[in-house]
């Protein structure tokens, strides 16, 4: 007869069910806040009834199931955190990619204000900057898998 050594497998030390179901509650509180309001677009993102809904937002459970995976379609933040449970490598999402991009075309423009022309060197045209922001859309679009939200 084999020694009962317990339920847990080996290198699943990792994040308990308590620890999972507050931090989607942490999650979900931060994006949606913790009012009535907040359960209303739970209920209508996973279909879930509203002691459910309730429950997420408390961190008393936690999503699994069609639930998890209809939070992780709505949610960027619950997305990333199920990508980091499962150890798989980290994927930027869409809305991130965005603000990114935004962030450098802001950054290049503060520069290009900063540094005076030489040697005749003039500011682009806003039809170059338009081109530049196409493809940021279409690197964007590629690095999404060929989907914007």
């Amino acid at each position: 007869m084999f020694p009962k050594t317990g339920k847990k497998f080996p290198g699943d030390e990792g994040v308990t069910f308590s620890t999972y179901a507050t931090v989607i509650a942490d999650i979900l509180k931060s994006e949606l806040g913790s009012s009535h309001q907040a359960h209303k677009t739970l209920m209508r993102w996973t279909g879930a009834n509203e002691r459910t809904a309730k429950n997420w937002l408390s961190g008393s459970n936690g999503p699994s199931g069609e639930h998890l995976l209809q939070l992780m379609r709505n949610s960027d933040r619950v997305f990333e955190f199920v990508l980091k449970l499962s150890h798989r490598p980290a994927v930027l999402s869409n809305q991130k990619l965005a603000e990114i991009c935004s962030s450098l075309r802001i950054t290049a423009d503060l520069l290009s204000e900063v540094i005076e022309p030489k040697d005749g060197y003039a500011q682009k045209s806003a039809r170059q900057k338009d081109s530049e922001v196409g493809r940021c859309k279409t690197r964007h679009t590629f690095a999404s898998g060929g989907r914007l939200r």
